[in-house]
């Protein structure tokens, strides 16, 4: 049984969720075949991201929270998007080059993948999905989910609730206990 937990910019679940995110695959902006699998016990957070939005300068936050916590075990996966008002128009290569030009991405960036519509990755048809952990759309760019190490997702925040905030922090800092 899912139990919600609703805070203004956050969704907290327990963590019963039956889909098995691991085995989802998906692929690296270099084109790489990877999945949750190759994240197996670290705190995921998973973010659509782009690069033409008002947004865009969470990357440098997102850097930021992985930067503080990778030693710990948190990984930050960047899904390009370009759902939102064609907001990430780029190539793998003009992603890949905006994010480490502008904002020194370092975390693993995926390739570009729909977090809506009847083209909706399967990633996040589980997590968003009427069966989903957090059931209800996505409503813009730099949406956040976090995944615990057991691969279970354990909350979801939506697009303007900055990496640096109090919630985001605590949560991954409870993640990482």
């Amino acid at each position: 049984m899912l139990h919600r937990i609703v805070i203004p910019t956050v969704v907290l679940a327990a963590p019963a969720f039956a889909a098995d995110l691991a085995a989802i695959s998906f692929k690296t902006l270099e084109g790489k075949d990877t999945s949750l699998k190759d994240y197996s016990g670290k705190v995921v957070m998973v973010v659509n991201t782009a690069s033409k939005c008002g947004l865009t300068p969470q990357y440098e936050k997102l850097e930021a929270l992985y930067g503080q916590y990778k030693e710990r075990g948190l990984v930050v996966l960047g899904f390009p998007c370009n759902d939102f008002a064609g907001q990430e128009p780029g190539t793998a290569g003009e992603i890949q080059a905006f994010c480490k030009a502008k904002y020194s991405v370092s975390f693993p960036m995926m390739e570009k993948v729909h977090v809506k519509g009847p083209e909706q990755h399967p990633l996040y048809a589980a997590l968003t999905g009427t069966q989903g952990a957090f059931p209800g759309e996505v409503k813009w760019n730099f949406g956040k989910f976090l995944i615990g190490r057991d691969g279970k997702p354990i909350a979801r925040f939506e697009p303007k609730t900055t990496p640096d905030s109090p919630e985001v922090v605590q949560a991954v800092e409870k993640a990482l206990q």
